[in-house]
Parts: C-alpha cells; structure tokens; sequence
C-alpha cells in the first residue's frame, strides 16, 4: 500500500500536474502536510493511510492551537483533508475523518473566507454534463474571479461582459458603475453556460429579463436569493460551515488577491469600495502569514 510520506508525494505531484496549482502553493501543501506526518509518526500511529483516523485529527489541530492563528489552523486542516480525499478516490480509505473535524470558529472581526482548497473543492462539485451544473459552476467561478456582490452577479447583462477583453462591467452600490477583470477560467466556464442556455433563452424570447447572464429554469433573471442558496448547497456538500454565502466568496477573493501578492488600492478598485478602510478588514488574515515570512527571513527575529 506505501508508505504515507510515498502517497503524500503523489498528492502533491497530483496538484503540480493534474490540478495546475502554482509553484508556492503546492510549496505550502508539502510544508503543511510533512508537518502532519510528523505528528503522526510522533504519536506512534502507523505509516499507512488507513490508520489515520478522527483521533489523529483531533490530535493534530490541538497541537496547532496556540502556536498559530486560527487562519493558519483552519488551512492546515484544510490540505490534511484534501490529502484524505485524494486517497478516498484511490479507494485507499472508505472514508475521509476529516469531515467530522470542525474548522476553528474565525473572531468576528475576520471576514469569512474560504482555504484556497475548499474553494476548488467547491467547484468541482457541479455537474459539468447537465445546463444547471454548468450555470452554477459559471456563478462560483465568476464570483471567485471578480469578487462581485451577489446582486451584482444577479443584475449582470450579456451586453455587460466584454470577453474579449475580459472585462465585466457591474453596478455596485449607490448605482456605482465599475469595470473589473475577470479570469479566463470564468470565462471558459461562462462560455459552456452560455451555449447550453442557448435553447432556453429561445425559448424565452418574450421574457424581459432573456437578456440576463444567468437564468433560473423557466428563463427568467436568477435571483439573489436563489444565487444563495446554490452557494450553501456546495459549501454543505464540502462539509463546510452554514456561514459560506455568495459574501464569503466575494471575502475569499478579497484575500487570495491580498495572499498572491496584489496591492491594497488594486483591490479595493475591484470590490467597489468607496473607502480603503473598508478594503484594510482582509489584511487581518493574512498577518499570520507575514509574521511566517518574517520569522523565517530576519537575521535577528
């Protein structure tokens, strides 16, 4: 069967090759996994997969609190769980413990986020075969890569996306026009959407709202409501908390754009914020991090 450090190789070749993840992520995977497998060979318990059960988890996020963050605890859990799905769809274990291991409880003040992880499990879960599927991946993806308001997305024309030039045009708050940029894989996803559509959108030529990106069943404008609650549908799916809604996505691209290294002002453009106080609230959860690099980096920390 191997080794668990042999299989945790594999998952991370799985992510660099399969998955297309970057260089410094699948660097942080490594560090946050070798950390797990450590423990594990330290409380004595076997090197095989199937010995890693709910105890080991618990046992596990217990040694990390107090030395880090919440954050930096919740997306440590994050990649072990990854890791035992990944052994789950190898039928290596019939389960995955890390379900029933609760994520730690982040402080009011910190946005709720997703761990770039449990983001990319929750777009793996729609049905790519079926028109529904691929409008509720199309919504994910265009939420993650925009970081709209839900009644932004839900208020989007066709005439206001320009792929070409991948740009999205959006009315914010306060009738506040802006333009921001979107991904090419929310493009390709919202590519598939719109030609699967196409013959409901026919069919629905009479209705007014024929013209909105994103249509329910009958083909009329999808609502924010609506766009909530398939937001929580995936987030349950992903074993995640009832507090991931379409603002959490919006929170998560906020700070992955922060954690890859883009700049305070650039950001806020592309939310929508009319002040930069407002934008600083994602800066919280990326101080745990910062404090990692300094305390690796500085010759006299």
């Amino acid at each position: 069967m191997g080794l668990l450090s042999e299989w945790i190789e594999q998952f991370i070749d799985h992510l660099a090759t399969e998955r297309g993840y970057s260089e410094n992520t699948v660097r942080g995977y490594r560090v946050d996994l070798e950390q797990f497998r450590a423990l594990v060979e330290e409380g004595g318990g076997g090197e095989d997969p199937p010995s890693i059960d709910y105890r080991t988890l618990r046992d596990y996020v217990g040694s990390l609190y107090g030395r880090y963050e919440r954050t930096t605890v919740s997306r440590k859990l994050s990649a072990v769980r990854s890791f035992l799905t990944f052994l789950e769809r190898r039928a290596l274990r019939a389960d995955n413990p890390g379900a029933f291991v609760s994520s730690p409880k982040r402080g009011k003040p910190v946005p709720v986020y997703l761990p770039v992880d449990d983001m990319f499990r929750m777009l793996d879960l729609p049905d790519r075969g079926e028109m529904l599927g691929l409008r509720d991946l199309a919504i994910m993806e265009l939420l993650y890569s925009c970081g709209l308001r839900v009644s932004e997305l839900a208020g989007l024309d066709l005439e206001d996306v320009d792929a070409a030039r991948r740009l999205v045009r959006v009315v914010g708050k306060g009738n506040k026009e802006r333009v921001v940029p979107v991904g090419r894989t929310a493009l390709r996803a919202m590519a598939r959407y719109l030609e699967a559509v196409r013959p409901l959108r026919e069919k629905a030529s009479g209705n007014a709202d024929r013209g909105a990106v994103f249509l329910n069943n009958r083909g009329g404008r999808l609502t924010p409501r609506s766009v909530a609650r398939i937001i929580k549908k995936f987030a349950a799916a992903c074993g995640l908390g009832s507090d991931v809604s379409p603002h959490a996505l919006r929170h998560t691209f906020a700070t992955h754009m922060l954690e890859g290294g883009a700049d305070l002002r650039s950001v806020q453009e592309m939310l929508g914020h009319a002040s930069l106080s407002t934008t600083q609230k994602y800066t919280h959860v990326t101080l745990d991090r910062l404090m990692a690099v300094y305390d690796k980096a500085h010759p006299r920390r």
